[in-house]
């Protein structure tokens, strides 16, 4: 029996047609009126000052959605990692971490060398970032700013990408993208929760750069405030067993194949598995940022099947001897029909440099990593010290260099 959330989803993307969907959209659309209207409080909040938006002295980029779910932001921050990490960017991933379980006001997932969170406690989507990009910094921070602090002052970065971050106003951006699926942009044009999406329509003002992803050769891109390029999720030409073993589309043909995906839009990926030519027997959908316990993994195994497919963001959950069959996951790949109107931005800000003088608000929210204790700025401003440990951390390109072995000894320098 489906769900609430699967029963009502079509209205979210088309509207309602049967009289049930029409009282019940009738129902929530007060509330979601009332959610708009405190979304918008909150955005003047911010342009008024009133709440803080903090400056970073790197350029920071913003990849977000306006509606919940499902437009691929993980691939498109994925391709933007990658593309400035090839300028030479030490490149640093903040994300909020849905899905994990980690206690901490900021968590590293990866330093750009090793992992060093699980799924349970970082979520599924930092770890899936951080396996495909090793050299790639990935912070979960329920307050982005700590993270993007974290990742600058403890790590190194030099430029950032606030995953998720279009509503988050906390931490202002260079570069503010915005996805839209190509076949629904704004769903039924309702936010939450009557609708699928987050703020106003009018809240698409703030964005830069829209992307349309998903989209295929019919699409018509709408009337949206700043340039717009389309992109496709195509399924890679092979599947990669979880015991490591990688396997041709080909391969599949004849076997009875099981798909499940615990994903914003599990039939979105369902339907990919058809368009390659495969016979998917059965299908079974779970909640985003599932955590596959031993009830879903008896109802994956319960399933048959010669063969098991799921995502990459899936996979990242899972073991092969979960299962009683072998069970591959599915790469997706992006491309994009005008990707110089990305990549453009994307050179202007990886060949930008950024200063910001050592202010006394950052002195206030720097401590010395050895004793926690507070640091102040050297009188030649080529360090700050800590006087109870006698240590001098170095500021390099206008960055605080907060890590103990670069540290040196008051009288040694």
């Amino acid at each position: 029996m489906p769900s609430l959330f699967q029963w009502y989803r079509p209205v979210w993307t088309e509207g309602p047609r049967t009289q049930a969907q029409h009282l019940l959209y009738r129902v929530l659309s007060p509330f979601s009126e009332l959610y708009g209207r405190v979304g918008q409080v909150r955005v003047a909040l911010y342009q008024r000052g009133l709440l803080r938006s903090h400056n970073f002295p790197v350029p920071v980029i913003s990849i977000g959605n306006l509606a919940v779910g499902g437009t691929g932001k993980t691939p498109t921050v994925d391709w933007v990692a990658r593309y400035c990490q090839g300028r030479g960017r030490r490149v640093a991933v903040v994300s909020r971490g849905y899905g994990g379980r980690g206690a901490s006001d900021v968590a590293v997932v990866s330093d750009g060398r090793q992992l060093r969170l699980s799924p349970e406690v970082a979520g599924d989507e930092p770890v899936l970032l951080a396996r495909r990009n090793p050299q790639l910094i990935v912070v979960a921070a329920p307050r982005r700013a700590q993270g993007v602090w974290t990742a600058i002052l403890e790590l190194g970065a030099d430029l950032i990408i606030l995953d998720d971050g279009f509503q988050h106003l906390a931490v202002r951006r260079d570069l503010d993208i915005v996805l839209l699926d190509a076949k629904r942009p704004l769903g039924n044009g309702r936010v939450l929760p009557a609708g699928l999406l987050r703020e106003f329509p009018e809240a698409l003002a703030r964005g830069d750069l829209f992307i349309l992803t998903r989209a295929d050769e019919e699409t018509v891109p709408p009337d949206l405030p700043g340039p717009v390029l389309t992109s496709r999720h195509r399924l890679a030409d092979r599947v990669t067993a979880l015991d490591g073993k990688s396997l041709s589309f080909d391969s599949l043909q004849g076997k009875r194949l099981v798909a499940f995906a615990g994903i914003a839009d599990p039939e979105a990926f369902f339907s990919d598995l058809r368009g390659k030519g495969l016979t998917v027997s059965e299908t079974l959908a779970f909640p985003d940022h599932v955590t596959y316990n031993r009830a879903e993994l008896a109802s994956i195994n319960a399933a048959g099947g010669d063969l098991l497919l799921t995502t990459e963001k899936d996979a990242v959950k899972l073991r092969a001897a979960d299962f009683t069959v072998p069970c591959c996951q599915v790469p997706l790949e992006l491309t994009f029909d005008r990707p110089e109107l990305l990549t453009a931005h994307l050179d202007r800000l990886t060949a930008k440099e950024r200063t910001m003088p050592i202010k006394q608000e950052l002195l206030d929210i720097l401590a010395c990593p050895q004793c926690k204790g507070p640091v102040r700025l050297r009188d030649d401003q080529q360090a700050l010290v800590c006087n109870a440990c006698r240590l001098a951390y170095p500021i390099r390109d206008d960055i605080p260099v907060m890590l103990i072995d670069e540290a040196t000894k008051i009288g040694e320098e």
